[in-house]
């Protein structure tokens, strides 16, 4: 049976971290991995995480399933955060999902159940996991034009006008906030142009929403995302807490959709539940029962929110450091945008070449495309990271 397959094409990332780890020098540096790290290099558990796993502790009795939707306590607080009340909740309907990677697989398939010919439109650049999981669904995808690597900003006049091409029924992939791997992202303007063109057209939303909170804010980052919702009769988002609530191994996730009406909204519910129990069956439940114990308690929320808040203004001081370090080292402004992208990840626009001497040269690692992990900077050492990549250019 086994001997029909051949090797994956590896995991840029993936190896990576192995490199890193064999690295032997004290001074290297890591910006390729897409986790949080705060000032000592750790992925720390967040301490209004920590109590709440205490007080799960205290007041769980069984190990027994929730369900195909997971913990529905979970799901209406997760439709609280990302919609608030921008759409009539009887329209509005949401599942557990294991991590937003989950979440945006079930939605996928969800979306192929409903329109099998439909392609999905995804931003150039875009999350590399992205691809793999639309074709995995059995969707068709095409790229948009999203990003200016000369100039630091997004394409938007070159992006409508992708999307105008699109048919009816026709997927957009959007990411609600920090957009990975760039960190440039829309304006609410902007927004409210995708929303007339989506409405105009008849094309379908689809909203990752991986990062909200470490943008502008939490309400701030899903602005958007709400304001589109009003301007549409359907749309689907995949909502991860791996990364403002740190509970990244746990796989924690939520894939909302909104319908037309109530009744669309059950019909479509009914066909997630369908495809997640294909997937996996039931969700995990342990990060999910932290969240939910998180967001429904107003005092363990607001000391959540201290933490997301402090995590945020973190990476923008690091970001206006390098960039002002950029700044001095190279005598130009060309990496200023640095400073005015959101989120955790920002792409420098190196050459290949030219992260690879970083690599090799200066013990600094990041992936080829030139992405880097904001969060990954060394607070007490930016004018070295600094100097290393003046050094390559």
């Amino acid at each position: 049976m086994f001997e029909t397959l051949t090797q994956p094409a590896p995991d840029k990332i993936l190896a990576l971290i192995a490199l890193f780890r064999d690295d032997a020098r004290t001074n290297k540096v890591d910006l390729g991995v897409g986790v949080y790290k705060d000032r000592e290099g750790r992925t720390p558990i967040m301490q209004s995480v920590r109590d709440a796993e205490q007080a799960l502790f205290a007041e769980q009795t069984t190990k027994s399933y929730l369900g195909l939707a997971g913990d529905t306590t979970f799901d209406a607080a997760m439709i609280a955060l990302v919609l608030g009340d921008a759409v009539p909740a009887a329209r509005v309907r949401a599942i557990q999902a294991p991590g937003g990677s989950g979440a945006l697989r079930i939605l996928f398939e969800l979306l192929r159940r409903a329109h099998a010919d439909a392609t999905v439109w995804v931003s150039d650049p875009t999350w590399p996991n992205h691809i793999p999981m639309i074709e995995a669904a059995g969707l068709k995808h095409a790229p948009y034009p999203y990003f200016d690597a000369a100039t630091g900003t997004v394409r938007f006049e070159a992006m409508r006008a992708a999307l105008e091409q699109a048919k009816p029924s026709d997927i957009v992939l959007l990411h609600g906030c920090c957009h990975n791997p760039t960190g440039a992202n829309l304006t609410l303007e902007q927004w409210r142009e995708i929303g007339k063109l989506a409405a105009a057209k008849n094309l379908f939303p689809f909203v990752d929403m991986a990062y909200q909170g470490f943008g502008e804010g939490l309400d701030a980052d899903a602005a958007g995302l709400r304001l589109l919702a009003t301007m549409v009769p359907a749309m689907v988002v995949a909502a991860s807490c791996s990364k403002n609530f740190s509970v990244y191994r746990d796989r924690v996730g939520c894939a909302i959709l909104l319908a037309p009406s109530a009744a669309e909204a059950d019909v479509a519910c009914a066909q997630l539940c369908s495809v997640a129990r294909a997937n996996y069956s039931m969700p995990p439940d342990h990060g999910a029962a932290a969240v939910r114990i998180i967001l429904a308690d107003p005092a363990r929320r607001a000391a959540w929110v201290a933490e997301v808040d402090a995590i945020r203004e973190r990476m923008v001081a690091l970001r206006e450091g390098l960039a002002a370090a950029l700044r001095k080292h190279s005598g130009s402004n060309r990496f200023d945008f640095v400073a005015r992208h959101r989120g955790m990840f920002s792409r420098l626009g190196l050459s290949v070449e030219q992260v690879h001497r970083l690599r090799a040269e200066h013990a600094i690692y990041m992936v080829d495309d030139s992405r880097i992990n904001v969060a990954g900077l060394p607070d007490d050492r930016l004018d070295d990271v600094a100097r290393a990549i003046v050094a390559v250019l």
